[in-house]
């Protein structure tokens, strides 16, 4: 059983991520920012009281210095929770390096077995907030969604606002979309933040549709089970090696639907999120002579809680700091 305790140790988590890649914003390096954000990561996993798994990480064990698929984090003995993980220490790294909006670092966490282990590959998405949750349909039209969803808002379409993101493969999603008279919202990388943004109020975002990573797609869901809201996927394979991954998952067809609940399960789901860049989710972090200021978001499944949390670190007295901008331009 997950505790609450965790909360403000799991901020610690995606806050380290962030203050390391934060100093790379708008420098055009996005590899140099995404290493920063994995140690800054890894560094602050080592503090937390949890016998963790990464299930969704940085690539594999061959493949990632740190935070690999099937790594062992935490430093929780055997009183403490087995927890399965993942993470992505910079989503939207080119948005990082190009000071866009919306790069987030983020971090999911359930019960051991309870998160989808989702390969490196493309998943066919729908996303909504609570207002859409049940009606959704990822194998029905773009049409027939949007309008269920307008009805149950009590919007009209013109006033249902989709991000999609900007691809060719997604141009009859934006026909259909502006036919039906409403706004599409183009972005250029990072999926997980404006999906997470659809389940909450205020944010101008209803809806999130198309193809984008599969890894991303748990770590969204995870996020829209604790906001109440609802997502849909399908493993889109582009070849061969993408099916022998989904064969390795026990999933042969790739038009299986994969339900909130075969994304995150259980009742415990802890999302965390802390902003390096500016968006409709987040702040992003802002540095005054010695001190960074961030802007995070917590979110927990079992009691519904939402909690903005603004931090201010003084580099003169966190020494870990340091340790993560080691490597800083």
């Amino acid at each position: 059983m997950l505790s609450k305790e965790l909360t403000l140790d799991l901020v610690r988590v995606t806050e380290a991520a962030a203050l390391g890649s934060g100093r790379w914003i708008g420098k055009g390096k996005k590899n140099d920012a995404d290493g920063a954000a994995v140690r800054g990561m890894r560094m602050a996993f080592d503090t937390v009281p949890i016998r963790g798994t990464v299930v969704i990480g940085e690539g594999e064990m061959d493949e990632a210095p740190m935070l690999y698929i099937g790594e062992k984090v935490g430093c929780g003995t055997e009183k403490d929770p087995t927890v399965d993980i993942a993470v992505d220490p910079l989503e939207g790294t080119n948005l990082c390096a190009k000071n866009a909006p919306s790069a987030i670092a983020v971090f999911a966490a359930a019960e051991g077995g309870n998160l989808l282990k989702a390969p490196d590959m493309y998943m066919d998405k729908i996303c909504c907030g609570p207002a859409g949750k049940g009606l959704i349909d990822i194998n029905a039209s773009v049409t027939e969604n949007v309008r269920a969803y307008a009805k149950a808002a009590g919007k009209d379409l013109g006033d249902v606002n989709v991000v999609v993101l900007d691809r060719e493969r997604h141009q009859g999603i934006i026909n259909e979309l502006r036919e039906n008279g409403c706004s599409v919202q183009l972005i250029t990388d990072g999926d997980v933040a404006p999906a997470v943004a659809c389940g909450l109020p205020g944010t101008g975002i209803d809806m999130v549709i198309g193809v984008g990573g599969a890894p991303e797609g748990v770590i969204a869901a995870a996020a829209l089970k604790c906001l109440g809201g609802d997502m849909q996927g399908k493993l889109w394979p582009e070849d061969d090696e993408d099916r022998e991954r989904m064969a390795k998952m026990g999933i042969e067809d790739d038009g299986k639907v994969l339900t909130m609940e075969d994304l995150a399960c259980g009742d415990d789901v802890f999302f965390a999120a802390t902003g390096i860049t500016s968006g409709p989710l987040l702040r992003g972090i802002v540095y005054d002579g010695k001190k960074a200021i961030t802007h995070s978001i917590i979110l927990r499944s079992k009691t519904g809680t939402i909690r903005y949390i603004e931090t201010i670190h003084d580099y003169s007295k966190k020494p870990m700091i340091d340790k993560i901008d080691v490597d800083k331009p």
